[in-house]
């Protein structure tokens, strides 16, 4: 039940990886509304999701360690009907989270024998929104192809002992000696960047803005007629695969029974002839005036952690790097969120769009998108090809701005959802 590559990743940067320790602890171990067995499961149905066995072998072992029933562990006809029934939402919010409405909330929250509270309901979605999002990251960083493959050597754990990554929190002696020794990494993150630095500057001069729906439209149509794999396939090509289709190193085949529905995923979210998809707009409903106080009201205290994480990700961008550039942290840095909020159709409309192409290239637009909307698609070669300008400590930044961007999302939609339910 360790997390020690994620926590490895991580560890480049010190301060947002005290903050995560905190909120996964808090989420698995501390008081809450859910039972601690049901909260592991319901772990196991997120990264299931994404076919993601690093994730779902750590919980695995913690559900059994909570005393959970062993044989929940042969599928979802074998749990209650009341877990089972957090299907839906889950399958959802991993792929198209603009789907969540009102009616999902009520149909969980209805009275019989195997009705959520509002309190348990919450509970569940964040631990779903934070499973899916740490999926994106366990992919991205090559996590999970080393820990199926018995390492490829990109990854090189620490040799700190073996201790269960809830026991890494601050005041630990095994947290605070991983933050001393990855400190130095992270003040070692910068390099020379020009091409960035000339497109940041060139923003502060060009006015000419395109919105966010052409941008998606732009991404379709340079995917066009490939489908969901070619959006990657510019990064994959001559790359051998993760395994086969039918594989164990996927682990597609023994992750089925977590899942119902596996043929649903990520789409793009608003397509020019489905004038019915509407547009989340950010400045109606955000996390700062809607989303916290809801959450930390039905989950007491969670809302504090979240909030820290998301400013953690956000203050990362006070780096070295960006400052040695001459260039504003914050310019980048919102170009690769808003990119992501875009697809998942979350809408700024303070942002001129046009920036997105002009501060991100193509490659790691195609990088960003396959690790945000489909991560299982996503092996370790990608992860060392794409900017290859960039240190390893710059690209496990970009992975956490995607986790973190990804959360939010998935925590807007569903928290709007269960405000609508309420009125």
């Amino acid at each position: 039940g360790r997390l020690e590559a994620v926590t490895q990743q991580m560890g480049y940067h010190p301060q947002y990886l005290d903050s995560f320790l905190k909120t996964q602890h808090y989420l698995m171990h501390m008081d809450g509304p859910l039972p601690f067995d049901c909260r592991h499961y319901i772990a196991i149905m997120a990264a299931a999701r994404h076919q993601c066995r690093y994730l779902v072998n750590l919980h695995v072992l913690q559900f059994l360690r909570a005393g959970g029933d062993p044989q929940w562990l042969r599928g979802l006809e074998f749990i209650p009907p009341k877990l089972r029934n957090l299907n839906e939402i889950n399958k959802i919010l991993a792929h198209r989270p603009w789907l969540i409405t009102k009616e999902h909330i009520e149909k969980l929250l209805k009275i019989s024998e195997w009705s959520w509270s509002l309190a348990e309901l919450v509970h569940a979605v964040v631990l779903l929104a934070h499973c899916h999002a740490l999926a994106s990251f366990v992919f991205g960083c090559g996590c999970e192809q080393d820990e199926g493959l018995g390492g490829r050597g990109s990854l090189k754990p620490l040799s700190l002992g073996t201790q269960c990554f809830c026991e890494a929190t601050a005041g630990n002696s095994y947290g605070q000696e991983l933050l001393r020794i990855n400190r130095k990494r992270s003040l070692d993150s910068c390099m020379e960047l020009d091409s960035l630095r000339e497109r940041m500057q060139r923003i502060h001069v060009e006015t000419e803005g395109r919105d966010e729906m052409r941008l998606l439209q732009q991404d379709r149509e340079e995917g066009e007629g490939q489908g969901a794999e070619g959006q990657c396939s510019d990064l994959s090509a001559g790359l051998s695969p993760l395994a086969d289709t039918d594989g164990e190193v996927t682990g597609a085949t023994n992750l089925a029974c977590y899942m119902q529905d596996p043929d649903f995923g990520y789409q793009d979210f608003a397509r020019r002839d489905e004038d019915q998809t509407q547009v989340f707009r950010v400045q109606d409903y955000s996390w700062e005036d809607h989303g916290f106080s809801l959450v930390n009201r039905l989950y007491s205290d969670i809302g504090h952690l979240l909030d820290e994480k998301f400013r953690m990700v956000d203050g990362l961008q006070s780096s070295a790097m960006a400052k040695r550039q001459g260039c504003e942290p914050s310019v980048f840095k919102r170009g690769i969120w808003n990119y992501i909020h875009c697809m998942f159709g979350i809408r700024y409309d303070d942002y001129d769009y046009a920036e997105v192409n002009q501060l991100l290239e193509r490659m790691l637009k195609v990088y960003i998108k396959t690790v945000t909307c489909y991560p299982e698609k996503t092996n370790s070669e990608m992860f060392d090809r794409f900017w290859k300008q960039f240190k390893h400590s710059e690209k496990v930044h970009v992975n956490l701005l995607i986790l973190e961007a990804r959360m939010q999302a998935e925590l807007l939609y569903a928290l709007q959802a269960i405000t609508q339910y309420m009125i």
